[in-house]
C-alpha cells in the first residue's frame, strides 16, 4: 500500500509561473452549428436525478439536454483555436446537476498546459479552469457524493483527485504506462480507474487522499485479458467492478475487494469490442457496447442478474458506442460516434434516439463529380439512394446521375491507402503524422498527381510520391475526387461538409453543408460568405472567444445577413478559383462597396437569461425574468415574444452595456398553458441571438366552454394581369380566391369567426396591398391567428432586395410602385397573434431583364427567425420557379395547399392539421404534381410550438 500525497502549494505556484501565458484567438472563428454534434460523442454524464445528460465532441462543444425528452438546453463554449485545440474528450455532471466539467485538447495552445472547465449548468457561466495538466484529459468522474471529481490523463500522466467543493488538488497517482481512459467511484469511498497500460487500480478516497489498494497488475486478472482496459464501473452496491476492454468483446466482473474475477459473462454471438460498460440502477443489469453491429447497426448486449444470468441484445445506433450511463428508474443513456444518443431501458427498448444531423460520407464508391466539380454525387446515410447537388442551381437531387465520375484509385501503384497507417506508393512509404490513418484516394486524369484524404488532413502528392500540399483537418477526409478538369479537388469529411479546394495550392475555396433532413442546406466560403436553403443559414455561424477564462459567445450568420448573404460570391468563386477576387467582380456587378469593418467589432447583443431555468414548472400567469446582458454598443430596443409572438417592446433604451454582464429584470404575462419565453436586445449591429425558456404551465386547467376560440384575419393577394401584359400569369387571382375558400370553412370549428379580405389583379395596386398589410396588422389580437397569402411575381432588384410586384407594378422603379420586403417584414413580424406567411412568387418570366428567377430564401429566413417569429410557407427554394398548369387550375403549390387545409394533411389521424403536418403534405404533394422540378419550404421559428391550423371535418 502506498500513500498519494497532494503536492505542495508551492510546487503547484512554481508550475502556474512557468506556464507561457497567452490567450485564445480574438478572431471569430467560423463554425457549423446544426443543433447537435457533428463529430463523434466521445462521453456523456447524468445527474442523480436522470433528468439532464451532458455530452461532448471533437466538435468543440458540451451540450445539455432535457431527459426523457432529448429536448436541447444548452451549449456551453469553451474557449477554442485552429484544428485540436479545443477538442472536448471528457464531461462529467455533478451528482446534484449543478455544475458540469469538461476537457480535452483545451488550453495547451495559450497556456501550455490542458485545462479541465467548469461550468454552471443554469447559467452556463465558466465558473473556473483546473489548469496544469501536461496531457489531454481523458475521462471524468464525480464522486456519488459530489465531493471529489477525478481526471484521468492521456500519455503517462495518471490521474488527479480534486476536492469539487474548492477545486484544491488532494491527491495524484503519475504511476501509469500509458493513457487512463475510465474511471468510477462507489459509495463506499472507493475508486476504480483503467488504462492502456494493461493495469485495473483500486483507490480508496474516504479519507480525502489517494491511497493505491491494488494494481491488477499483480496477476489477478487473466493475461490474455489484461489489453487495454477502457470503459469501468462500480456495481451500485459498491462490490462489483465491470470492465470492458478496448482490444477484445470480453467484460470483466471483478470483486471491488481485492480485483479477483467474480463473474464470467456469456460472450457468445458478439462479434466487435465491448469497451464500454454500465450497471442498471438496481444492480440487476450489466450493459455494454462498443463497435460490436450486425447487419450495419450498433448492439448493446444486456446481461441479467448482474451479468450472471441471460442475456438481451438491443440495437442501439449506426456506429461505435462511445459511452453509457445508469438511469436512475433503471435502463441506460447511450452516446455514440454517429453522432446520436439515446435512452435504453429496463425491458430493452430504446424509448429516445437522437440521430445525427450530418450526413455520413464514409461510402466514397458514390462520392462523384461533374468534370468541371459543381455538381457533387454523396450519400446522406449507407441506407439511402445517393442525392446530387449543383451549385451552379442550388438544387438537391435524388437518385444516381451516370455521367458523374467517381474516384479514380488505379493508374498510379497506390497501395494501403483504404484504412491504413503505412500508405505506399510502388512500395515508397508515404508519410504522415504520427496516429494519422489514411481513408481516401483520387488519382487525377493524367496520372501526375493524387489526393489522399487521411483522419487528420487532405494531402497531395506527385506521381514520384512527394508532397505537394497538406491542408490539416479537425476530423476525418471520408472521400476525395480530383475534378476531371483538373481544376479542383473536391473532399467529404467526417463533419458532414463537403469542401472545394484549389488543386493548384489546396487552398478551400467552398463548402456544402448538407443537412440530415435532405432538405436544409448552407454554401459558404472560408470567409463567411454564404448562400443557403429556406431555414439553411444558422446551419453557420461565429466562435467569439472571449478569453481564456469566460465562456466563449455563438453567433448565427443571421446576426450577419446583410453583409454574409451573399449568392452572388458563392456563383463566382469556383469560376475565378479565388474568394477575393469573387467579392471584387460581385461587388463591381452591383456597385456594392467592401465592408472593412472587422467582425468582431460589429458583434450584435448578447442576452442570457438566468431564472427562471429552462423547464421551471409555474402555476401564476405573471412571472419576473431574470437576464443578464452584454453589448459593444448602446441597446436601442428590448422585445419580449411568447411563442414567438411579441408581448412587449422598450424603444429607445439607449443604454451602453459592458463587456462584463449587467444582471436585469422584466415582468412578463405568459398564457395559461406550456409556452416558450423569449427576449432579444437590439443595438445598431443588429439583433442579438434571441434567448429562450420553456415554462411548464402547472396551474389550473382551463377546460370545456372557458376556452375562448380564436379569429382568424386572412389577407390574400393575387396577382396574375399586370399593367404590362407581358408579365400576365394565369392562375394567381384564383389561387388567393381558393385559398380564403379553404380557409373560410373552418368558420365555426378551429375558428369562432374567419375574416378575409381578397385582394385580386386591378383591386391589387400598391396602395391596396400596403392597406392590406395595414388592416390585418390592426385587426389581430393576441389570442387570434392571422394568415398572409400572396400570388404573382416577385423580384430580387440589383441589390438583392425583394419585391412583390402589385398590379401597377413597374420594374424599372420598384421603390415607388412594389410592394418592398420592408413593409411585409413590418407588418407580419409585428402582428400580435400567431402570424403565418404563405408566398407563391418565384412565377417563370422575364419580368427583371437578365434576372427572371426569384431567390425567395432570404425572405423566408429573415421572416422565420426567432426574433420575428412568423411562420413561413414558400413555394419553392432556391432558384427554382413556381409552376401552374391548366390540369390543376392552380399553382402546384396553392392546389397542394389547399389540399392539405381540407383534410387530406390530417397525416396523423388525429381530426386537426398542424403546422407540421401541413409542411409534409404540402411537401410531398408539390413534388408529385411537378414530377420533381419544384420543392417547397417551410420554416418555423425555433420558438414557436407546433400548433394546430385547421381541423378535418
Amino acid at each position: 500500500m502506498r500513500s498519494l500525497a497532494a503536492p505542495s502549494l508551492a510546487a503547484l505556484l512554481v508550475a502556474s509561473l512557468s506556464a507561457p501565458a497567452g490567450e485564445p484567438p480574438r478572431e471569430p472563428i467560423l463554425r457549423i452549428e446544426t443543433g447537435m454534434h457533428i463529430s463523434a460523442i466521445w462521453r456523456i454524464g447524468v445527474d442523480r436525478s436522470g433528468s439532464l445528460l451532458a455530452t461532448v465532441s471533437d466538435d468543440k462543444t458540451l451540450r445539455l439536454w432535457e431527459l426523457p425528452s432529448g429536448r436541447p438546453l444548452k451549449v456551453l463554449r469553451p474557449p477554442i483555436g485552429d484544428e485540436r485545440e479545443g477538442n472536448l474528450r471528457a464531461v462529467a455532471l455533478s451528482p446534484d446537476g449543478g455544475t458540469v466539467v469538461a476537457g480535452g485538447e483545451a488550453g495547451a495552445s495559450w497556456d501550455g498546459t490542458n485545462s479541465v472547465y467548469v461550468f454552471s449548468t443554469a447559467t452556463g457561466e465558466l465558473l473556473r479552469r483546473i489548469t496544469g495538466f501536461s496531457d489531454a484529459i481523458r475521462h471524468l468522474a464525480y464522486s456519488p457524493d459530489g465531493r471529489h471529481l477525478v481526471v484521468c490523463l492521456g500519455g503517462k500522466s495518471g490521474i488527479r483527485l480534486f476536492d469539487a467543493r474548492d477545486w484544491r488538488q488532494l491527491g495524484d497517482d503519475r504511476d501509469y504506462g500509458d493513457t487512463s481512459n475510465g474511471a468510477s467511484f462507489s459509495w463506499m469511498g472507493r475508486l476504480v480507474t483503467t488504462s492502456y497500460d494493461g493495469s485495473v487500480r483500486l483507490y480508496d478516497v474516504a479519507a480525502g487522499t489517494l491511497r493505491l489498494i491494488k494494481n491488477s497488475e499483480d496477476g489477478e486478472l487473466p493475461s490474455e485479458w489484461a489489453e487495454e482496459p477502457l470503459g469501468v464501473a462500480f456495481s451500485p452496491d459498491g462490490k462489483r467492478i465491470a470492465v470492458g476492454f478496448d482490444t477484445t468483446k470480453t467484460v470483466a466482473v471483478l470483486s471491488a475487494e481485492d480485483l479477483s474475477l467474480k463473474v464470467d459473462v456469456d460472450e457468445s454471438g458478439i462479434e466487435g469490442r465491448l469497451g464500454r460498460v454500465a450497471w442498471s440502477s438496481d444492480g440487476e443489469s450489466l450493459y455494454a457496447g462498443g463497435s460490436w453491429s450486425r447487419d450495419g447497426v450498433t448492439q448493446i448486449r444486456a446481461w441479467s442478474r448482474g451479468g450472471k444470468g441471460s442475456r438481451r441484445d438491443v440495437a442501439a445506433a449506426t456506429n461505435t458506442i462511445m459511452d453509457l450511463r445508469p438511469l436512475p428508474a433503471s435502463g441506460i443513456v447511450f452516446g455514440a460516434g454517429d453522432p446520436a444518443f439515446g435512452i435504453i431501458d429496463k425491458e430493452g427498448i430504446r424509448t429516445l434516439y437522437v440521430p445525427p444531423r450530418t450526413a455520413d460520407h464514409r461510402d466514397e464508391s458514390v462520392f462523384s463529380v461533374s468534370p468541371n466539380g459543381l455538381t457533387v454525387q454523396f450519400r446522406y446515410s449507407p441506407a439511402l439512394e445517393p442525392h446530387r447537388f449543383t451549385v451552379a442551381t442550388r438544387t438537391i437531387h435524388l437518385g444516381r446521375e451516370p455521367v458523374l465520375s467517381a474516384p479514380v484509385v488505379t493508374g498510379l501503384d497506390v497501395q494501403g491507402w483504404r484504412n491504413g497507417r503505412s500508405p505506399k506508393l510502388g512500395g515508397i512509404l508515404l508519410k504522415l503524422g504520427d496516429a494519422e490513418r489514411s481513408h481516401s484516394l483520387s488519382v487525377a486524369q493524367d496520372r501526375s498527381r493524387f489526393l489522399l484524404g487521411t483522419s487528420k488532413a487532405l494531402r497531395l502528392f506527385d506521381s514520384s510520391g512527394r508532397e505537394t500540399w497538406k491542408r490539416a483537418s479537425e476530423g476525418v477526409v471520408w472521400a476525395v475526387n480530383i475534378a476531371p478538369d483538373g481544376r479542383l479537388g473536391v473532399a467529404a469529411y467526417g463533419d458532414g461538409t463537403i469542401r472545394w479546394h484549389r488543386m493548384s495550392d489546396g487552398q478551400e475555396l467552398l463548402a456544402l453543408f448538407p443537412h440530415n433532413d435532405r432538405k436544409r442546406w448552407v454554401l459558404f466560403t472560408p470567409s463567411g460568405y454564404y448562400d443557403s436553403s429556406p431555414g439553411g443559414e444558422d446551419l453557420i455561424g461565429w466562435h467569439v472567444n472571449n478569453g481564456k477564462d469566460r465562456a466563449a459567445d455563438f453567433f448565427p450568420a443571421s446576426r450577419f445577413r446583410d453583409r454574409f448573404y451573399r449568392p452572388d460570391v458563392i456563383d463566382l468563386v469556383l469560376k475565378t478559383l479565388d474568394e477575393r477576387e469573387a467579392v471584387r467582380q460581385a461587388n463591381a456587378a452591383t456597385q456594392r462597396k467592401e465592408q472593412s469593418t472587422a467582425v468582431a467589432q460589429i458583434l450584435p447583443p448578447v442576452i442570457n437569461i438566468l431564472s427562471p431555468a429552462d423547464g421551471t414548472e409555474i402555476s401564476s400567469a405573471t412571472l419576473t425574468v431574470r437576464y443578464s446582458l452584454r453589448s459593444q454598443k448602446p441597446i436601442t430596443t428590448m422585445r419580449v415574444l411568447v411563442d414567438g409572438r411579441p408581448v412587449s417592446a422598450e424603444r429607445g433604451a439607449g443604454v451602453r452595456i459592458g463587456e462584463v454582464g449587467e444582471t436585469r429584470e422584466l415582468a412578463v404575462t405568459v398564457p395559461e398553458r406550456d409556452s416558450t419565453v423569449t427576449v432579444v436586445a437590439e443595438s445598431e449591429s443588429g439583433a442579438g441571438v434571441p434567448a429562450s425558456i420553456q415554462l411548464k404551465w402547472k396551474g389550473r386547467a382551463v377546460e370545456g366552454d372557458a376556452v375562448l376560440k380564436p379569429k382568424l384575419y386572412v389577407l390574400a393577394v393575387g396577382v396574375g394581369k399586370y399593367r404590362d401584359p407581358g408579365f400576365n400569369l394565369t392562375y394567381p387571382a384564383k389561387d388567393a380566391r381558393d385559398f380564403v375558400e379553404a380557409v373560410s370553412l373552418q368558420k365555426g370549428a378551429l375558428y369562432r369567426e374567419v375574416v378575409t379580405r381578397v385582394l385580386t389583379d386591378e383591386g391589387a395596386t400598391k396602395d391596396d396591398v400596403l392597406d392590406g398589410l395595414d388592416w390585418v396588422r390592426k385587426q389581430t389580437t393576441s389570442r387570434d391567428v392571422a394568415m398572409v397569402f400572396i400570388a404573382g411575381h416577385g423580384v430580387n432588384d440589383d441589390t438583392g432586395s425583394y419585391f412583390f410586384l402589385p398590379h401597377n407594378a413597374d420594374p424599372e422603379k420598384l421603390l415607388r410602385t412594389a410592394v418592398g420586403f420592408g413593409d411585409i417584414k413590418t407588418t407580419v413580424a409585428n402582428i400580435a397573434g400567431k402570424a403565418l406567411f404563405f408566398v407563391d412568387t418565384c412565377h417563370a418570366g422575364n419580368v427583371m431583364g437578365r434576372r427572371g428567377v426569384t431567390d425567395i430564401n432570404a425572405v423566408v429566413n429573415e421572416l422565420s427567425g426567432a426574433e420575428n417569429g412568423v411562420v413561413v410557407f414558400s413555394s419553392s427554394t432556391g432558384r427554382q420557379t413556381s409552376l401552374e398548369d391548366a390540369a390543376w387550375e392552380n399553382g402546384a403549390f396553392t392546389k397542394a395547399l389547399v389540399e392539405g387545409l381540407r383534410g387530406k394533411a390530417d397525416l396523423l389521424g388525429k381530426g386537426k392539421i398542424t403546422i407540421n403536418t401541413l409542411d409534409a403534405y404540402v411537401g410531398e404533394r408539390v413534388k408529385e404534381l411537378t414530377k420533381g422540378k419544384q420543392a417547397p419550404a417551410t420554416v418555423k421559428p425555433p420558438n414557436v410550438p407546433d400548433f394546430p391550423v385547421a381541423v378535418r371535418f
